[in-house]
């Protein structure tokens, strides 16, 4: 398991005594300093406390990707789903991946793996998740002008080909990021960020 960055900078220091009785506190941080990647508010927290608090208050909203040839942008997606508190991470095709870009932040988000697109559909209709893909093909929907589902998994599809026929017949829709310059696509990476944030916007932010 990759360590936590440890950066003099960042984070905060060992904790003056006497320490805080609180339970969710690690003494070993309050001990030695905290230099995760958490905001302030999770300062010393054990990570099962933070996972835990985390799991208070996830969104509706989860995150798929098709992991069929080892695609590299998995761990930036895995980030950005814990930025935006997704509900979990469902990595369909080859069960490894890489984690160099998820910054550690695996740690703290449900990270879930399926076989194939037919298990992953499966248990989308058990939970009553709509399955929307987020692909460039022809007659996408323009995200922007798009009501993403409440309760809803983003499907996207591996960096290159896109989504799968699987895939995209297992989508109640397809929508696609608006485009202005000479690239064919965005980053998968990038994307999921775009999509996920679409859901924020008209779900939360004005909550």
């Amino acid at each position: 398991m990759p360590s936590e960055p440890d950066r003099p900078d960042v984070g905060v220091g060992p904790h003056p005594e006497p320490w805080p009785d609180d339970p969710r506190l690690d003494p070993e941080l309050l001990r030695s300093g905290d230099r995760r990647n958490v905001v302030d508010r999770y300062r010393y927290w054990s990570r099962d406390a933070i996972v835990a608090d985390l799991d208070t208050r996830r969104h509706g909203f989860h995150v798929a990707i098709e992991n069929w040839q080892h695609d590299f942008n998995i761990g930036a997606i895995v980030r950005n789903a814990n930025a935006f508190l997704a509900g979990s991470v469902r990595i369909i095709g080859k069960r490894r991946w890489n984690r160099r870009g998820a910054m550690v932040t695996d740690r703290y988000q449900h990270v879930h793996h399926h076989p194939d697109v037919a298990s992953f559909a499966t248990w989308a209709r058990e939970e009553d998740l709509a399955i929307v893909g987020i692909d460039i093909i022809p007659d996408a929907t323009p995200i922007e002008s798009a009501l993403l589902p409440d309760r809803t998994v983003l499907l996207f599809g591996q960096e290159g080909p896109g989504l799968s026929a699987e895939a995209l017949a297992a989508s109640s829709a397809v929508y696609a990021i608006t485009q202005f310059g000479s690239t064919r696509s965005i980053n998968v990476g990038v994307a999921s960020g775009i999509a996920m944030h679409t859901w924020i916007r008209q779900h939360m932010l004005d909550d």
